[in-house]
């Protein structure tokens, strides 16, 4: 009696330690989000990353070609705004060369980079990763030539800038790592 109480005793502790340890893995492997932003962590802020996906209904129960669906739209509206910030900035009145690198700013954001993110969404979404690199170059292009126009100068209308085209670059990176994870055998 003493015996099969024992067995018992650590069979049932046997079982529960796998149900913890199945859970905890169950836990830890069912957060998506957590997932794709740690296999970029080398190219983007894990936490930024995070922060920014759950932001998005459906991230939760997401795959990471979902996740770079997401990231790309997410980057999309940062330049539209960020294009937008621009145009508004450069109509105010102050220094020509300041107005001129914020036109300049603002049509690299409508021209180039926002145009660019939506193509490779569009591409990524078919899983057309050829044609959804090619667009790579263009993606980040604009928050670029905003930084070298304004020279780091522009008064407040640059520093106004700073953080808009910081927001878009860390998300046109964030969109661009996970399309390399995606189209290089990430789920």
């Amino acid at each position: 009696m003493t015996c099969l109480s024992t067995r018992l005793i650590l069979a049932a502790a046997a079982a529960a330690a796998v149900v913890l340890c199945c859970c905890g893995v169950a836990s830890a492997a069912g957060d998506t989000v957590a997932d794709s932003c740690a296999a970029i962590r080398d190219f983007v802020d894990a936490s930024f990353c995070e922060a920014r996906l759950r932001s998005v209904p459906g991230a939760a129960t997401a795959d990471r070609h979902g996740h770079l669906l997401m990231a790309a739209d997410l980057a999309a509206a940062s330049g539209a705004t960020a294009g937008d910030a621009a145009a508004r900035l450069a109509s105010a009145p102050g220094d020509p060369a300041a107005q001129d690198a914020l036109r300049a700013c603002g049509f690299l954001y409508g021209s180039a980079s926002v145009p660019a993110l939506r193509l490779m969404r569009g591409y990524a979404a078919a899983r057309s990763w050829g044609a959804a690199r090619s667009l790579l170059m263009l993606t980040g292009y604009a928050g670029n030539g905003c930084d070298a126009a304004l020279g780091g100068g522009g008064g407040a209308k640059g520093k106004t800038m700073a953080g808009v085209d910081r927001e878009f670059h860390q998300l046109s990176a964030m969109a661009t790592a996970l399309l390399n994870a995606v189209a290089n055998g990430g789920r």
